[in-house]
């Protein structure tokens, strides 16, 4: 008997940490209590929760004290870890920017040579200088970065960014973006035979989730001298379903698109003599 448990951390609190609760709750894993704790055992899925440090993952994950982690690909490349990155989880999205007082003339990545860099993502930073063949001053400090050039302790930043009102806030203006990042899985590269079965049954259900969230289904009545036409526009999952209707000059088609291919097409529709069109939401999506 199988008694394996799949250990997963997640961020305990911040920008991941809602997120990473809402997709294991899409995916049906309930937990044994409510209250977040430093671990919470699931009650239908042999999975249980670590809440740790975002930045203490990787190593986590690594080390095997975790089997899989949830955080964003920022943290990951900066802490350098030896993991697999099984999955792209589409949320979290964000950028690592350099930025610089919004008075500032800026040259190009020219700019930066001999500047002194404040940063908490020391590591990336360097990569990416050094790839581009430039000599900076890095400052590696944690907390509030944006204040650094207003202080005097550097000439320019490089910090996350998502909508950039921080960086506004703080009279800096972004101008070179390093890094775009999202929430990953991550996973441990000894997982035993029985912890690859339970994370391939939770991947299994997370594909499912994001294929649903990328489509819809799509309902419309069409007359049945232009089914032809209008299902060579609906190419759906392999083909559109058709049903016939009561009068019996019309059907109905029933297909799946990308809910952005369906804008694209809306008017090709139309124009085709599709009427009474229908766009539904999809719960869970099995491809």
């Amino acid at each position: 008997m199988n008694n394996e448990i799949l250990r997963i951390a997640i961020q305990k609190s911040g920008r991941l940490t809602e997120k990473s609760m809402q997709l294991l709750s899409d995916c049906g894993i309930q937990l044994q209590n409510g209250k977040r704790k430093l671990l919470s055992p699931a009650t239908n899925f042999p999975l249980e929760i670590y809440f740790l440090r975002d930045d203490d993952i990787p190593q986590y994950v690594e080390d095997g004290v975790a089997d899989v982690g949830i955080l964003g690909e920022n943290v990951l490349l900066e802490e350098q870890a030896q993991v697999n990155t099984v999955l792209e989880l589409g949320f979290a999205q964000c950028r690592l920017s350099l930025a610089i007082p919004k008075n500032e003339i800026y040259t190009g990545v020219d700019y930066w040579e001999g500047k002194k860099i404040a940063t908490t993502y020391s590591n990336i930073l360097k990569k990416y200088l050094a790839e581009k063949n430039i000599k900076a001053d890095i400052h590696a400090i944690s907390g509030s970065v944006e204040i650094a050039p207003s202080i005097g302790l550097a000439e320019g930043v490089c910090d996350l960014v998502s909508t950039g009102s921080t960086l506004l806030s703080n009279g800096l203006k972004e101008v070179e973006v390093i890094l775009k990042s999202q929430a990953v899985l991550v996973a441990n590269q000894q997982l035993s035979p029985q912890k690859q079965q339970i994370l391939a049954q939770l991947l299994f259900r997370i594909r499912a989730k994001q294929a649903a969230a990328n489509n819809k289904y799509i309902l419309l009545n069409a007359p049945n001298d232009k089914i032809d036409e209008i299902c060579a526009l609906l190419p759906g999952m392999k083909s559109p379903s058709i049903l016939p209707l009561r009068n019996s000059n019309w059907s109905s088609l029933h297909s799946v698109v990308q809910e952005q291919a369906f804008w694209d097409i809306i008017d090709k529709l139309k124009a085709a003599g599709a009427e009474g069109i229908l766009v539904i939401p999809i719960e869970k999506m099995i491809v």
